[in-house]
């Protein structure tokens, strides 16, 4: 039926996989930087948060994914030049998307954390305080185990997002599962064929992630008692 691409497929797959997986990484520490700097006391962190979550939030993830590539590259060359080097430096794509996908999310998650922060009672973290906690201790014993529960949901559809957006990656020339899709359609002539399979290998990736995560929503939500 994939008249022998099938395995070309799945090697693409394990790229796709391997950008969500990466691009997560840094969205989340992005995402955490950002909620802070939103919920800080400095007027400088909060406007340097909301300006960021406003932009990257406001701008399509395919117009960023090509400035980065492209305008990142013209920029590396320029400074390269500056300083004298006079060959041509090229942006590894896997790189580039990357860098945008998790700079993108970095900002949906900053939203999702710091919703699932304010959440959280503030007495509870007086309490702590009062108990002779350090505000260090404070953050990881009651503030984080918490804001994961909370964030949970959220987090869980920025990930769905998230995996569905690394096709953008193919348009900069990463040989992904929508390349080889493109490229196994363009060889064939059948392209139904193999966009289809593509999107049912991200339908069977989406489904496994709801499963796992809803599995981990359940055990952090052990001991809570839910309001009727």
């Amino acid at each position: 039926m994939l008249h022998g691409y099938a395995g070309n497929l799945l090697e693409g797959t394990g790229l796709t996989l391997a950008v969500a997986g990466a691009s997560l990484a840094i969205a989340c520490v992005l995402g955490l930087a950002a909620a802070g700097a939103k919920l800080s006391k400095s007027r400088l962190a909060r406007g340097v948060g909301t300006a960021y979550t406003t932009v990257i939030r406001g701008v399509p993830d395919l117009v960023l994914m090509l400035l980065v590539f492209y305008g990142g590259q013209m920029a590396v060359n320029e400074i390269a030049a500056r300083l004298g080097y006079d060959g041509f430096l090229d942006i590894d794509p896997f790189v580039a998307g990357v860098a945008t996908i998790g700079f993108i999310f970095g900002a949906y998650l900053a939203e999702t954390f710091r919703g699932a922060i304010l959440a959280i009672p503030p007495g509870q973290r007086e309490a702590g305080i009062a108990y002779g906690m350090g505000r260090l201790q404070v953050l990881l014993r009651i503030t984080l185990p918490q804001m994961v529960r909370l964030a949970l949901p959220g987090f869980t559809n920025n990930w769905l997002v998230l995996v569905k957006s690394t096709a953008l990656v193919s348009v900069i020339g990463l040989n992904d599962m929508m390349q080889r899709a493109g490229q196994a359609a363009g060889a064939t002539r059948e392209p139904f064929t193999f966009y289809l399979a593509a999107g049912a290998i991200y339908l069977a990736i989406t489904t496994v992630s709801l499963v796992a995560l809803k599995s981990l929503e359940k055990r952090y939500s052990l001991g809570v008692r839910r309001a009727a």
